[in-house]
C-alpha cells in the first residue's frame, strides 16, 4: 500500500466512526449519555492521574455537571427536582381532555 492509499483509509474511517457516533447520539440520547457519564465517572476516580480527571471532567454530560443527583441522564430522571404531574382528580383524567376528530369531505 502507498502512503496516500493508507491516508486516505485512516480520514474515511475517522470519518465513518464520527458519522456514526454522531447518529448514535441523535437516534438514543439517553443511553449514549448514560455512557458518556459512565466513562466519565470511570475516568475522574480518586486515585487517577490529574489529566485523566480532568478529562473525566471534560467528558461528563452537561446534564450531569448541572444537575444535583448525578445520575448523568439529564434531569428528571430520578423525580427527585421535577416539577410535580398534574393531578388526575377529576375522573381520573388530566388537565388536558381528548379532543375527537372531525372529518370532512372535501369539496
Amino acid at each position: 500500500m502507498t502512503t496516500f492509499a493508507i491516508i486516505q483509509a485512516l480520514v474515511i474511517g475517522i470519518v465513518v466512526a464520527l458519522s456514526a457516533w454522531q447518529v448514535w447520539r441523535k437516534m438514543l440520547p439517553l443511553t449514549s449519555r448514560r455512557v458518556q457519564s459512565a466513562v466519565a465517572r470511570w475516568l475522574d476516580r480518586p486515585g487517577r492521574r490529574r489529566v485523566m480527571r480532568m478529562l473525566g471532567r471534560w467528558c461528563q454530560p452537561a446534564e450531569a455537571r448541572s444537575g444535583g443527583c448525578g445520575t448523568g441522564d439529564g434531569c428528571s430522571t430520578c423525580g427527585g427536582c421535577a416539577p410535580p404531574t398534574p393531578s388526575t382528580e377529576q375522573g381520573g383524567q388530566a388537565d388536558c381532555d381528548p379532543q375527537p376528530l372531525h372529518f370532512r369531505p372535501r369539496r
